[in-house]
């Protein structure tokens, strides 16, 4: 057999360096593969992408024998998991309850834990944190495309929403793909890796600020709200005088971009002004919102602890809505004709949780977040106490806020759309940073963490 030439040779060395994070990578860059969402549709590219990641974890899991996680870690990863359990198995509707089931499972448990167990280094998460910037400035950039050239989602009467490859059945999706991205660039440029190039900060800073020009096209209040969070929790772990300096940047950059270039101009400022006005006049969109989270309380109080079951909400609706909830959302444009969108949950995470799940599923799933955040900002401190040459404590700030721009979102939105898997991934992140071994994350780490991992790479 010839020997490869040099140029393979690292080419093939690379590749086996980073075979852990490779199904990780396919999951996140599927996402840019548009699919039909309409009416039927079924998993996508990355929802099969992820079911690959499970399973090459299970593999490489049985074939170590060893176990790589500490009790806390499955305390918090497997909490979820019974609690979504039970609601599953005492659901009015055995079928629903059960799909319901393996999407949650999908999305806040296996894949986190896939994450957590399979990428071994804050290279290999740094890896999947670029592709997560990839996608959002794919993304954004087709998203402003269809802004300029009025080939986008249909609002107020123009087809000007910026939805990316989603189209307008998912009019959430590109935000939230941009969204982790503004979050994950912001947070590179602001804490880089050490010995990374000169570039890299104004490079990530950069595109940070571009990313915002397709986030604020989308026309999504809540993941405006969302990233201002993530990106005030980013900055303040990176320090104060550096949340001042940016933040002066950033307002500076919106006058211009919005009042300067008019980056969407009226739509724009009619938009950001009804954040303020949703108890006085609240637009339809918002009226809606406020009925459908009514109708969740209604139907939580019915089944306080297990709720009614996994994908139950749409069924119990209409007995608990008012009648002034719409039947339907309109939909349109994006190379796509206008049909009703049925609007078949409440468009708050929680509020979902609780009526499908009841207290059960819901403390579980939100509790394992807390503990995500807390034990991810103890680990940060940790770090940066012990960090002589910044090994690795530059992941930090990217998983918290990751953390944080998810659960501030889940006020707004739920699961739902080819989207889904970004913030499973997303989840995985900060699950990695809080939960995996520190000689992972970059920290000492006791020797019977090392060698357990080192089993699982075997």
């Amino acid at each position: 057999m010839p020997h490869p030439g040099p140029r393979r040779a690292r080419l093939l060395e690379a590749a086996a360096a980073h075979r852990p994070a490779l199904p990780a990578l396919a999951t996140v860059l599927l996402v840019c593969v548009p699919t039909y969402r309409g009416p039927g549709a079924g998993p996508t590219l990355a929802d099969a992408a992820s079911g690959a990641l499970v399973v090459c974890c299970a593999a490489w899991a049985l074939r170590a024998r060893a176990r790589p996680l500490d009790a806390t870690a499955a305390a918090v990863l497997a909490a979820p998991a019974a609690g979504l359990a039970l609601a599953a198995v005492t659901a009015q509707d055995p079928a629903a309850g059960l799909t319901g089931f393996v999407r949650l499972l999908q999305v806040f448990v296996l894949v986190p834990a896939a994450l957590v167990l399979t990428l071994r280094s804050p290279r290999h998460t740094r890896l999947v944190a670029a592709s997560l910037v990839a996608v959002a400035v794919v993304q954004g950039a087709v998203g402003v495309h269809q802004y300029l050239t009025g080939t986008g989602a249909s609002y107020q009467g123009e087809d000007v929403r910026a939805v990316g490859t989603f189209g307008p059945t998912d009019v959430m999706g590109m935000a939230s793909a941009v969204s982790c991205g503004v979050v994950l660039a912001l947070a590179a440029g602001l804490d880089p890796p050490a010995g990374s190039p000169r570039w890299l900060r104004p490079a990530a800073l950069g595109t940070a600020a571009a990313l915002l020009v397709p986030l604020v096209l989308s026309f999504s209040r809540g993941a405006w709200i969302s990233t201002a969070a993530a990106c005030a929790a980013v900055l303040l772990l990176t320090g104060l005088g550096t949340a001042l300096r940016t933040l002066a940047v950033v307002l500076a950059a919106a006058v211009v971009l919005v009042g300067g270039f008019g980056v969407g101009g009226d739509l724009v400022a009619e938009r950001a002004a009804s954040i303020t006005e949703v108890a006085a006049e609240p637009d339809r969109s918002v009226t809606d919102r406020y009925t459908m989270w009514a109708a969740a309380a209604g139907i939580w109080r019915e089944d306080p602890l297990t709720g009614v079951g996994p994908g139950g909400f749409a069924e119990h609706r209409d007995s608990h809505a008012s009648l002034g909830l719409s039947s339907a959302s309109d939909t349109a444009g994006a190379g796509q004709d206008f049909h009703r969108q049925p609007l078949l949950s409440p468009h708050n995470m929680y509020l979902l949780l609780l009526a499908e799940q009841g207290l059960a599923g819901a403390v579980t799933v939100t509790g394992g977040w807390a503990a995500l955040l807390v034990l991810g900002v103890r680990r940060l401190r940790r770090a940066r106490r012990a960090r002589a040459a910044g090994r690795g404590a530059d992941c930090g700030p990217a998983a918290i806020g990751l953390l944080v721009l998810v659960c501030v979102d889940f006020l707004y939105a739920d699961i739902g759309g080819p989207s889904t898997v970004l913030t499973a991934v997303a989840l995985g992140l900060a699950a990695w940073w809080a939960l995996a071994p520190a000689t992972v994350t970059g920290g000492a780490a006791t020797g019977r963490a090392q060698g357990a991992k080192e089993a699982v790479a075997r």
